[in-house]
């Protein structure tokens, strides 16, 4: 899918560390549990990153169905090959979520996590999946509202200016606002909504903001125009406040499952 500007194998490696985190692992349990993959079902993977979520779905579809991740980052693909290598009934291609390589109404079921706040296109990218969904075929969409974020900071204007750069790495950062209204637009009935909050009040190498630190620092750096001293500066920031117990981080995830009227 459309990703940050400058997504090498290195950015990769960052974003799989990230995903292994306990709250994002989480997560990813909710929306399996939400869209409820079935044996058998063929389900897309769209924005498979490394892996993780496909090779779940894939065992809850089972040998008799099948799991397709999709993305557009040749690293991503890689990470996501190796690791799910023992399920014969996920696969991987390389795509774009405004042409998907699949024949209408041909899927049982698509998820797509923190992958359309990428996309320039939202009509056409909905327009698409509701063509590859069978009737009755459901999709389960989450994207972030990055106007939700609350994070401590000793330097509120250093930490603003880190965020406004951040924030260039999206082509929508506040995408949930208009999610119900496009979805409706093209077509789907939303069955369910509901917001999915990261919450770390310590500053462990184990939970999702520590691990966001080494993927906002590299780009605000490379294409945010933020001076390497600065955002060194504001990430140190968050050490001290970890250390001094006044660490806090809140981000909210919003979760659509939109279902493609039909059988």
């Amino acid at each position: 899918m459309s990703q940050p500007p400058g997504f090498d194998e290195k950015a990769a490696r960052r974003v799989e560390a990230v995903y292994t985190t306990a709250d994002v692992a989480a997560q990813r349990g909710v929306l399996l549990e939400i869209v409820a993959p079935q044996p058998g079902e063929r389900v897309l993977d769209l924005g498979s990153g490394p892996g993780f979520m496909t090779l779940e779905a894939g065992r809850m579809v089972g040998e008799g169905g099948a799991v397709f991740g999709v993305d557009k980052s040749a690293p991503m693909l890689a990470l996501a090959q190796e690791r799910c290598a023992s399920q014969p009934q996920v696969s991987f291609r390389k795509a774009d979520a405004l042409s998907l390589p699949f024949e209408d109404d041909g899927l049982d079921a698509a998820i797509i996590s923190q992958v359309y706040e990428y996309v320039v296109d939202m009509e056409a990218a909905l327009a698409e999946l509701f063509r590859v969904l069978r009737p009755g075929g459901r999709a389960l969409i989450m994207d972030t509202d990055w106007g939700s974020l609350v994070w401590s900071a000793q330097d509120a204007a250093r930490a603003k200016r880190i965020f406004a750069a951040w924030d260039a790495h999206l082509a929508d950062p506040h995408l949930p606002r208009r999610l119900s209204q496009l979805l409706h637009g093209a077509g789907f009935e939303i069955v369910d909504s509901r917001v999915l909050p990261l919450l770390n009040t310590e500053y462990p190498a184990e939970n999702y903001s520590h691990g966001m630190v080494s993927v906002i620092v590299p780009f605000v750096i490379r294409k945010g125009g933020v001076p390497k001293e600065e955002a060194k500066a504001w990430a140190e920031d968050l050490m001290v406040l970890g250390e001094r117990g006044e660490y806090f981080f809140s981000l909210n995830r919003y979760v659509f499952l939109a279902r493609k009227p039909g059988v």
